[in-house]
């Protein structure tokens, strides 16, 4: 039985081309698929790659400039919210199926943290970077413009992206779903959701929502952007904090709908009843919805199509295809039943 190597006792490209009785130039292009050898020796060769447990250093491989880079450089804000877990999904899968692979980058909402992650994943040379949202410091976007390498940016459309934008309006979205409360009759609203030390989308949506309720003779009464994730229990405080208040609120717009769901949790713990005594309205559309007792109105986003366009638009653009430098997946409005009908 043949001795796997410990960490200690890494298997070379060398051994693996004395084991099978080749020249480690052969063996080299036989695990690299190169062609220019014998089907004979392409089987020696994968046979101690797999006997010897060797692992090809792909990195080396593109420093070298053997070959193109497989690594795709993908920046999202975090892996707490169900949402860009989904879309990462989609980029994941995509990016797979076409032999790519993905290098994650977290960067907490922060563009400095941006910066930092974009400065690191160049020096590796990937194939390309999908980065979330459309804001960047301006080192940051040098460095982009300079790597010469597709760009995608995700989430919040851009019409004048540094490359490639693939998203939704998430102003229009904002806009649609206070449109669609003034239309049900609510005039006082209450907002509950995060805020970050960098433009996001969420601002965006919120800005879209406001325009939509004064156009409508509505008021946002009260707003609350709290310094934490937008996820259920700072919903779920939050819509405690604005409720405090004392203020006259009809109806609260949540920044998405693990909040919305934390605020029809706090509002049922008081005795407040949905949507008879204060309307419910979240954004995302998420699966969370599914369990809940009544549909949540909320704002239809396909989160693993953003994904899965992204990569795409990212591998059509590495092939030499043509690309449209915006792509909007779009969004629909889901009229539930946490609203007055």
């Amino acid at each position: 039985m043949t001795e796997k190597p410990s960490k200690t006792n890494k298997v070379s490209l060398a051994k693996v081309a004395e084991a099978a009785g080749v020249s480690k130039m052969t063996a080299s292009r036989v695990i690299r698929g190169e062609g220019g050898y014998s089907e004979k020796t392409r089987d020696k060769v994968m046979a101690q790659v797999d006997a010897l447990g060797y692992l090809p250093n792909r990195l080396a491989t593109v420093f070298a400039g053997d070959r193109s880079s497989t690594f795709v450089g993908v920046s999202i804000p975090d892996l707490g919210n169900e949402v860009f877990a989904q879309v990462l999904e989609g980029i994941d899968q995509k990016l797979g199926s076409h032999g790519y692979q993905t290098v994650l980058g977290l960067t907490q909402h922060t563009l400095a943290e941006e910066e930092k992650w974009i400065e690191t994943v160049l020096s590796w040379q990937p194939a390309g970077l999908i980065l979330t949202g459309r804001s960047h410091l301006p080192r940051a976007t040098e460095m982009l413009r300079n790597a010469g390498i597709p760009i995608v940016e995700i989430w919040d459309l851009n019409s004048s992206p540094l490359d490639i934008s693939v998203g939704l309006a998430h102003f229009d979205s904002g806009f649609e779903m206070g449109r669609h409360l003034i239309g049900l009759g609510y005039r006082n609203f209450g907002y509950v959701g995060t805020s970050h030390d960098t433009a996001n989308a969420a601002s965006r949506r919120l800005d879209g929502f406001s325009k939509a309720i004064t156009d409508g003779g509505g008021t946002l009464t009260r707003k609350f952007c709290l310094h934490d994730t937008a996820s259920f229990y700072p919903g779920y405080y939050g819509t405690e904090q604005l409720i405090a208040t004392g203020a006259i609120v009809e109806c609260v717009f949540y920044q998405n709908d693990s909040m919305a769901f934390g605020g029809m949790q706090y509002c049922d713990r008081i005795g407040l009843s949905v949507p008879q005594d204060i309307g419910i309205a979240g954004w995302g559309d998420m699966p969370i919805s599914s369990v809940l007792k009544a549909r949540l109105t909320s704002i239809h986003v396909p989160h693993l199509r953003i994904g899965q366009a992204a990569a795409q638009a990212l591998v059509a653009r590495l092939n030499g295809e043509a690309v449209k430098p915006c792509i909007d997946v779009g969004f629909h409005l889901v009229p539930g039943r946490t609203v007055r009908s």
